[in-house]
């Protein structure tokens, strides 16, 4: 523990000193030499200190979050900066050793820096770090409403025109704006949608992150009812407890504030929603995802009591359960409605020119609409953030989906 922490301490003075370089080749001011590092500084030492004693049964603070935010911000910066400096060094070292060899250069034999580099440098650096600096201050709450319409064949008549609003990863210990958060929720209610879904990932850890939101989310409403299903992070996975009876307590109340706001809670349940003699099931699953996250999700369970040849609309709050287990099933599921990856809250998102995340590297349906054949997939973008306190380029969702009826061709 003790190697592995001067080892991060070396590496990091070192990296410092040599990002330095770009800013003293720009200018010899002194003062604006200590200004620098005390900003360097007050970003990096919260960090490393907040790294050093953190205490996994509280979870991550606000505080932590901001200095996860601006220490990554300062190495994003920085790395443009090394970049550049070490293409700059592959030309001055040859340089340098030729001139040594061959006894030039009378006021020393290595070539001085370039003000133009360094002046490029720090212009192209500046654009991701004041990128991320704005995620955290405006782009978190930047909520946007997504609208998509999606036609079905075996739509039930009574349905056509079905308007339902998704949600999705709320991580309400994350927020630290409750008149953000009720901006979000008055967007979502002047949509009118039918149906409210929420697909997971209410809180952080713990059931007390949402207790200050409560209130705000106990404001959404819509005719048809509102349904969610648990996240990865629902289930108090990544904090420690006391012991084990204290981690079902958590998901006991977690369980009660959700039915207090209004939402009906699917753990590998569904319902039938009914209209004019038709109906449609809303199908619920608990977390499933590929790899390391938790597979609590039953699909088998949760459409025990659904005709295969219903309509079906899916919640599973990891996209990866699509290809894995939903697409292969012999039922069809017309609609599948999941979140988790955030967009990785990183990327350019310019609808019908360019989609692009490092989220994509991980999944392979990331954000938005896919489809097979007759199954559609919408993955949310989510409403909250985590970890980083921002978004940038990649901003919190509200997916409107708007179902109709297609006319059936017959060929």
């Amino acid at each position: 523990m003790l190697l592995r922490w001067i080892l991060i301490l070396a590496s990091t003075t070192l990296i410092q000193l040599y990002a330095f370089q770009a800013v003293k080749t720009l200018t010899a001011n002194k003062l604006f030499h200590i200004i620098y590092w005390i900003v360097v500084l007050s970003i990096l030492i919260p960090f490393y200190g907040q790294s050093f004693f953190y205490d996994r049964s509280r979870g991550f603070s606000h505080f932590m979050s901001y200095s996860l935010g601006l220490f990554f911000s300062l190495f994003l910066f920085q790395s443009f900066l090394i970049v550049f400096l070490f293409l700059e060094d592959i030309v001055r070292l040859p340089n340098a050793l030729y001139r040594y060899v061959t006894n030039q250069g009378s006021e020393g034999w290595i070539p001085e820096r370039r003000k133009f580099i360094s002046k490029l440098a720090l212009g192209l650096a500046a654009v991701p770090f004041s990128a991320l600096l704005y995620g955290m201050v405006r782009g978190k709450y930047n909520y946007k409403v997504l609208k998509y319409s999606l036609a079905f064949e075996d739509l039930p008549d009574p349905f056509d025109g079905l308007k339902v609003v998704q949600i999705s990863d709320i991580h309400s210990g994350s927020f630290d704006n409750p008149e953000k958060v009720a901006y979000g929720v008055d967007l979502i209610n002047q949509l009118q949608a039918d149906l409210i879904l929420f697909t997971g990932d209410m809180v952080n850890n713990k059931t007390e992150e949402l207790y200050p939101y409560q209130s705000i989310f106990g404001k959404l409403n819509a005719p048809m009812g509102m349904y969610s299903v648990l996240g990865n992070h629902d289930y108090g996975d990544y904090t420690d407890w006391e012991n084990e009876a204290a981690k079902r307590q958590n998901m006991e109340d977690l369980k009660r504030v959700q039915k207090e706001i209004g939402f009906e809670l699917l753990l590998n349940q569904s319902i039938h929603l009914e209209k004019s003699g038709e109906k449609i099931a809303i199908i619920g699953v608990e977390n499933w995802g590929a790899g390391r996250f938790k597979k609590a999700g039953d699909l088998e369970q949760a459409i025990a009591e659904v005709d295969s040849n219903t309509f079906k609309i899916l919640m599973s709050h990891d996209p990866s359960h699509w290809e894995a287990q939903v697409l292969p099933h012999p039922f069809p599921f017309h609609l599948t409605l999941s979140g988790h990856t955030h967009g990785m809250q990183f990327g350019i998102d310019i609808p019908g020119v360019i989609k692009w995340s490092p989220a994509q590297w991980r999944y392979k349906q990331w954000a938005g609409i896919y489809n097979k054949g007759k199954e559609y997939l919408n993955v949310n973008r989510g409403f909250g953030y985590l970890a980083y306190p921002g978004r940038v380029g990649i901003y919190p969702e509200i997916s409107l989906l708007t179902l109709t009826k297609k006319p059936v061709v017959i060929s």
